[in-house]
């Protein structure tokens, strides 16, 4: 490795973090200097409304470890994320929120874990979740369970981006094409050797949440698309069924004629049922053929993943 390039990068994507950057900032340095690490701080600012970019301005002029990467507009966490992995320049990289939910402190574990187990990712599972509502732990459980019995690759349950990657992760991962990334599922899609490490996620420091109901379905929604064809299997075979259910009809009014015919009654409500039936099959198949359609037309637009509107630091390298 050239002694230029820092051993470790911490991609740190924030969105309207200005209440915890300080002492994220805080944290973070104690940790890898404490370590005596060759490091840099990759800060993305995704467009965040706030003083977040005014305070990593601050930041980083007052220490060249620190390097920042501003989006245009917000582009949204995942290309944050994909942003850091492709401008870092470390042997290993660690990806980290900037709200501290997820501890510093637990680097020199997964450092350590890396070099022993001589691996290539290091995913951290949350073995506890605090402060968070019985509906949040409910639906990420949930989640997590759905899109890995969906998937046609397994991937590790209750984990998120936190997670170190060495340089053979983040080279195979600068040659993905796709824009719209479910990057937990890459990650585990690439292989190499991947093991995990248990921590407890704490309450944020300050501030909200940046992941409401409609961002987390978004989030489950990419997910499922781009890993799991199954929901097509599924709109398949509800077309098959209802062809069943079709003939089934056909063959019970047409033996009725013949044999029952004092059992039929005329009417309404059989056609009724049966259109609705159908109809909601109907929807269903072309509903689940436009997602995947929109996301087809997504990729071949060939739009950025993102646009960054400044770097700061990014001619220095300090060791």
């Amino acid at each position: 490795m050239d002694p230029k390039e820092p051993f470790l990068s911490v991609i740190v994507p924030c969105y309207n973090e200005e209440e915890v950057l300080a002492e994220t900032y805080r944290r973070l340095t104690s940790v890898v200097t404490r370590h005596g690490w060759s490091y840099e701080l990759l800060f993305i600012n995704d467009g965040s409304k706030d003083r977040t970019l005014s305070i990593l301005r601050e930041i980083a002029a007052a220490d060249a470890h620190v390097r920042v990467l501003s989006f245009s507009r917000n582009f949204g966490h995942q290309p944050a994320v994909s942003a850091g992995i492709r401008h870092c320049s470390g042997e290993v990289a660690i990806i980290i929120d900037a709200d501290l939910q997820d501890p510093p402190e637990l680097f020199p574990d997964m450092i350590d874990l890396y070099r022993k187990e001589q691996a290539n990712v290091v995913y951290a599972k949350r073995r506890e979740r605090k402060g968070e509502s019985a509906f949040k732990l409910w639906t990420a459980r949930s989640f997590y369970r759905v899109i890995n019995s969906l998937s046609e690759v397994p991937l590790p349950l209750d984990t998120g981006d936190f997670r170190l990657i060495d340089k053979h992760v983040i080279r195979e991962f600068k040659n993905l094409q796709e824009r719209n990334k479910y990057i937990r599922g890459l990650i585990s899609w690439m292989g190499f050797k991947q093991v995990p490490i248990e921590y407890v996620r704490e309450e944020r420091f300050a501030g909200s949440t940046k992941y409401p109901l409609s961002k987390m379905l978004r989030f489950a929604r990419t997910g499922l698309l781009y890993f799991s064809k199954k929901p097509l299997q599924v709109a398949l075979t509800l077309g098959f069924l209802s062809i069943l259910v079709g003939l089934g009809l056909a063959v019970w009014v047409v033996t009725g004629i013949f044999f029952r015919p004092e059992t039929l009654v005329p009417g309404w409500a059989s056609i009724v049922i049966a259109v609705v039936f159908f109809g909601g099959v109907q929807l269903l198949t072309i509903g689940v053929l436009g997602e995947y359609l929109g996301s087809i037309f997504d990729e071949i637009k060939k739009r950025p993943e993102f646009i960054v509107a400044e770097q700061i630091n990014f001619d220095e390298n300090p060791s």
